[in-house]
C-alpha cells in the first residue's frame, strides 16, 4: 500500500520461532542500510546470543509468569517443582492443531485462552527488551518516535483467524500502542529467507532464474517458489512470485519430542526391571530434561558432520544415583547410552514429509510452467543448517539425481546465517522499500480469490446468464443478475506488492431536501472467498464460495456538493440524485488484504488491514447499479474498505468465522 506516513525512524522486525526468537533492526533516521540484530538478552550477561529462547516460567496456579527468555534456563526456574515451564506453544496458536494435538492426548495446553496468554506475556517481554536495548538508537523519546515493528507468519496459519488473532496479541503486548508507533505482518519466513540470501550474494543469481526456497524452521517448514526479475548491482536484485506459497509442520521440534519419547520408554523399561526411585510424573521431567539437555542437542546439531566420529554418545539422567546400573536399558554411572544412529531415524522422519512437500512444489510448477527449469532449492531455518539435511536434499535433488524433469540442474544452496535469514530478510526488504519505493519481492500470488458481491446486467446472450435470479432495479428499470461476483484477485495470479488493484465504483444517493437535509452515503460491500482454481470459479455465488466479511464505506463527513447531481435540467424525466464516484484500491499482504477508499485523487480512509468481527452472517442488502472501470455494469451489494473506528470517514467492518485471506533446540530457530 502507499507509504503516504512519515519516514520511520526504526525499523524492527521479529521472527518469532517455535523454540527462538530473534530481532533485526535498521536505523534508517540516521540513513543506514545496514541491518544489525539483537545480541545482548537478559540472563546472559555478556554473552552473545543471536536469539533468546521462546520459553516462559509461571509459578504454578498463578497467571503472571516469573521468568522469560535465558532467564528461565536458571535452575531455580527449571528444576523448581512449584513452577511450570511453557514452550513450545507456537503453533498451537492455530486452534486446529491445538484441538488435534488435545484428542491425541497429552497436550500441556488447555485452551486457546491459555495459548493467547502465552503469546502476550512472551511478546510483552520481548517488546520490554527491544525497548530497553534500543531507545538509545533515536534522538527522541522512545513513544514520539516513528517506529514499524514487522512479523513473519507461518506459511501454515489461517489468516484468519489465526493470522488475526496473532495480531491481537502483538498489540496487547504494546508493539504499536504509540501513535507514531506501527505493528504489521510482514514476508512470510521463506519468503524473507530469500530477500535475504539474495541481497547478500546478489552475483549467485541470473535473470529469469526460478528459485524454490525451503525454510525449515523449529516447527513448520515454508516454500515458496521465486523468479529473478532483476539484477542491478548493490543488493538491489528483484524477485516475483509465481506460485502460492506451501507449508507444512516439519522441523527440529519433532526430532526433540521423538527423542523425548524414546527415553521415556527406556525410562519405563528400567523401572520396571529395576527401580529408579522415581514417580511417574518424576520420569515425565526427567525425558524432557534429557531432550533439552546439551549432550542430545549437539549430538543432534552434529549428526551427519565430520565431527560425529564415535558411534555413541551419553546424556546424563538427573537427580539419578550415579551406582545405579541397568544394562538392558543402556544405565550406567547416572547416563544412558545411545547409538548416534538412532538420530537418524528422526530426521529420516521429518525429511520424507519434507521431501513429500517439495516434490508436491515442484509436480505443481511442472504442471503450471511446463517450459520452466528450477535452478536453485535455497535452504534456510534451523532443521535447514543440519549437515544430514543438507546432505540428504543433495543426493536426492542435485547432481542431475533430480526425479523431475524441471529441476534437472538444480542446485542446492544454504541461506547465509539461517538463524536470523527472516528477520533480516524483512529489514532488508522494508529498507528496500523506503530507499526506491519497490520491495525486493515485488509481486506475490495468493492463496484463495476475492471478490464482490454485485449483480450484472442481464444479457439474454449470455449463456452464463440462463436460468439464474434476475431483477428489476428501481431506478433505471434494466434487468440483473444478482448474486454475482466481482473477483478482483484470482488464485495463483500475480499481484504487485508495490502497486495496489484500482477498483473504481458509482454509486446513488437522493438530493437534499428540507425533511432530508443529509440523506444517508453510507455503503456496504460483501467481500468473498473460494479456494477454488481460478478457472473454475463461479459468476454467482454458490457453495464453493464464503462470505468473508462486510465492509462498509462511509461518505458521510464530505459534503453533497462534491457529488455531481443529475437529472437536475427542466427537461430530465428522472429523479434527482447525486453520483458518488470513487476508487478503492486493494494491496495484497502476506497475511492479509488492505483497503483504501479515494475521492478526487485523496485518500479519504485510513490504511488498515482488515480486522472484522466474525459471526454467522446474515443475507446481504439488496444491491444499486454501479458502472466498473470497464464499461461493464455492476451492482456491488457492498464496497472495499475498513477502519479501526468504524464511523466517519472511515470503514466499517462485519464478517463470519471460519474464512480467511491469501493470503532452543539447538539450531535456535
Amino acid at each position: 500500500m502507499s507509504d503516504d506516513g512519515p519516514r520511520p525512524d526504526l525499523v524492527i522486525a521479529i521472527d518469532f520461532g517455535m523454540t527462538c526468537t530473534g530481532v533485526a533492526f535498521c536505523n534508517v533516521a540516521t540513513g543506514e542500510e545496514t541491518v544489525r540484530w539483537l545480541q545482548k538478552w537478559p540472563g546472559r550477561a555478556n554473552a552473545v546470543e543471536n536469539k533468546v529462547p521462546t520459553v516462559l516460567v509461571y509459578p504454578k496456579n498463578t497467571a503472571e509468569a516469573s521468568s522469560w527468555g535465558f532467564l528461565s534456563e536458571k535452575p531455580t526456574e527449571q528444576m523448581s517443582e512449584d513452577k511450570d515451564c511453557k514452550e513450545w506453544f507456537k503453533t498451537f496458536l492455530d486452534e486446529t492443531k491445538l484441538q488435534a494435538a488435545q484428542r491425541q492426548g497429552g497436550c500441556p495446553f488447555s485452551s486457546i485462552q491459555e495459548i493467547e496468554r502465552l503469546y502476550c506475556d512472551f511478546f510483552r517481554f520481548l517488546y520490554q527488551t527491544i525497548q530497553q536495548k534500543l531507545q538509545g538508537e533515536i534522538a527522541s523519546r522512545w513513544e514520539d518516535a516513528n517506529i514499524e515493528f514487522i512479523f513473519s507468519v507461518p506459511t501454515t496459519w489461517k489468516p484468519v483467524p489465526t493470522v488475526e488473532r496473532f495480531r491481537s496479541t502483538i498489540e496487547r503486548a504494546g508493539f504499536g500502542k504509540f501513535p507514531n508507533h506501527k505493528a504489521s505482518i510482514g514476508l512470510t519466513e521463506a519468503e524473507a529467507a530469500a530477500v535475504h540470501t539474495a541481497r547478500v550474494f546478489p552475483k549467485l543469481f541470473n535473470e529469469r532464474d526460478v528459485l524454490l526456497v525451503c525454510d525449515v524452521g523449529g516447527g513448520t517448514t515454508d516454500l515458496c517458489i521465486l523468479r529473478v526479475t532483476g539484477t542491478g548491482g548493490m543488493g538491489s536484485l528483484s524477485l516475483e512470485q509465481i506460485d502460492v506459497v506451501q507449508g507444512a509442520t516439519i522441523g527440529s521440534v519433532q526430532l526433540d519430542t521423538s527423542f523425548e519419547i524414546s527415553v521415556r520408554e527406556r525410562l519405563d523399561m528400567a523401572n520396571r526391571t529395576m527401580p529408579l526411585g522415581f514417580q511417574t510424573k518424576e520420569l515425565d521431567d526427567i525425558a524432557w530434561e534429557m531432550a533439552k539437555s546439551k549432550e542430545y542437542q549437539n549430538a543432534k546439531c552434529e549428526y551427519g558432520s565430520t565431527e560425529d566420529d564415535t558411534p555413541y554418545f551419553t546424556v546424563a539422567i538427573p537427580k539419578l544415583n550415579r551406582a545405579y546400573v541397568n544394562e538392558s536399558a543402556g544405565i550406567a554411572y547416572g547416563e544412558m547410552k545411545f547409538r548416534r544412529d538412532e538420530i537418524q531415524s528422526y530426521f529420516d522422519a521429518q525429511i520424507i514429509k519434507l521431501f513429500e512437500l517439495i516434490d508436491k512444489q515442484l509436480t505443481r510448477m511442472q504442471q503450471k510452467f511446463p517450459t520452466e527449469q528450477v535452478a536453485h532449492l535455497v535452504l534456510s531455518g534451523g532443521l535447514g543448517n543440519s549437515t544430514y539435511v543438507q546432505r540428504r536434499l543433495r543426493e536426492r535433488y542435485s547432481f542431475g539425481n533430480c526425479p523431475f524433469q524441471n529441476a534437472s540442474s538444480l542446485q542446492v544452496r544454504i541461506a547465509p546465517e539461517p538463524q536470523l535469514v527472516v528477520c533480516k530478510g524483512i529489514v532488508a526488504d522494508r529498507v528496500q522499500k523506503l530507499k526506491s519505493g519497490k520491495s525486493v519481492l515485488g509481486w506475490r500470488c495468493s492463496r484463495a480469490s476475492y471478490g464482490t458481491l454485485c449483480k450484472v446486467l442481464y444479457n439474454p446472450h449470455n449463456p452464463q446468464h440462463y436460468g439464474q435470479h434476475t431483477e428489476k432495479d428501481s431506478l433505471d428499470g434494466k434487468l440483473y443478475v444478482t448474486g454475482c461476483i466481482n473477483w478482483f484477485i484470482k488464485q495463483g495470479e500475480p499481484v504487485s506488492i508495490d502497486f495496489p488493484i484500482v477498483k473504481h465504483f458509482t454509486r446513488k444517493c437522493a438530493p437534499s431536501t428540507r425533511f432530508n437535509p443529509n440523506p444517508p452515503r453510507i455503503f456496504p460491500t460483501a467481500v468473498v472467498t473460494s479456494e477454488l482454481d481460478k478457472d473454475m470459479l463461479p459468476l454467482v455465488m454458490n457453495s464453493s464460495c464464503q462470505e468473508l466479511c462486510s465492509i462498509t464505506s462511509d461518505f458521510s463527513r464530505l459534503p453533497l456538493t462534491m457529488f455531481k447531481l443529475k437529472n437536475r435540467h427542466w427537461w430530465n424525466t428522472g429523479e434527482k440524485y447525486h453520483r458518488i464516484e470513487y476508487v478503492v484500491k486493494v494491496a495484497l499482504g502476506p497475511a492479509d488484504i488492505r483497503f483504501e477508499l479515494w475521492h478526487n485523487g485523496q485518500k479519504i480512509s485510513n490504511d488498515h488491514p482488515i480486522k472484522v468481527e466474525w459471526f454467522a452472517a446474515e443475507a446481504p442488502p439488496d444491491p444499486v447499479p454501479v458502472q466498473n472501470m470497464n464499461g461493464q455494469q455492476w451492482a456491488s451489494v457492498a464496497n472495499l474498505g475498513m477502519n479501526g473506528n468504524g464511523g466517519g470517514n472511515g470503514w466499517a467492518t462485519t464478517g463470519r468465522p471460519g474464512a480467511g485471506f491469501a493470503g532452543g533446540n539447538g539450531w535456535k530457530n
